[in-house]
């Protein structure tokens, strides 16, 4: 019994080492401007950047931060920095192309808020005042609402 537990503990450390590690692969898919499906060992990994948050794709701005993700990554050898795991199962992390972080970019770009709920990186916060006063991206909208709220809005309806 005591075996038992033991190699069920060492199973669970080791796929919990596995869900955190950082991989390579080729982005697949972009699902949405900060949802992507790596390549990595022929079997697709769902990625969810960490600490942005962009446009639905039925929110204005939806489709095109999408179009501004792919351009950055699609077809591409990037590397994931993960984070962990979200309530849906998908990798949460920040992918880089070429050594910079594609989520900065996504912000700086006007295509994706700072996640405050999530955000551990404070000077997404600069970047995202930045793009709002250069009226980037989502930002040429007088008062653009956040994708949390968004969501929310459509949940009480």
């Amino acid at each position: 019994m005591k075996a038992r537990r033991f190699f069920a503990a060492v199973a669970l450390w080791f796929a919990v080492g596995i869900a955190h590690a950082d991989f390579s692969g080729v982005v697949v898919s972009i699902l949405d401007g900060d949802t992507v499906d790596v390549l990595v060992d022929r079997k697709p990994v769902r990625v969810r950047l960490a600490e942005i948050d962009a446009p639905e794709k039925a929110q204005a701005f939806g489709t095109r931060s999408r179009q501004a993700l792919a351009a950055a990554v699609f077809q591409q050898l990037v590397t994931v920095k993960t984070t962990g795991l979200d309530r849906y199962g998908r990798t949460i992390g920040t992918i880089l192309v070429d050594g910079h972080s594609v989520n900065r970019m996504m912000v700086a770009q006007g295509m994706a808020w700072a996640y405050r709920q999530y955000l551990v990186d404070r000077s997404l916060l600069d970047v995202e005042a930045a793009a709002r006063s250069g009226r980037l991206g989502l930002w040429v909208d007088e008062n653009p609402t956040p994708p949390w709220e968004w969501r929310a809005q459509r949940r009480n309806q």
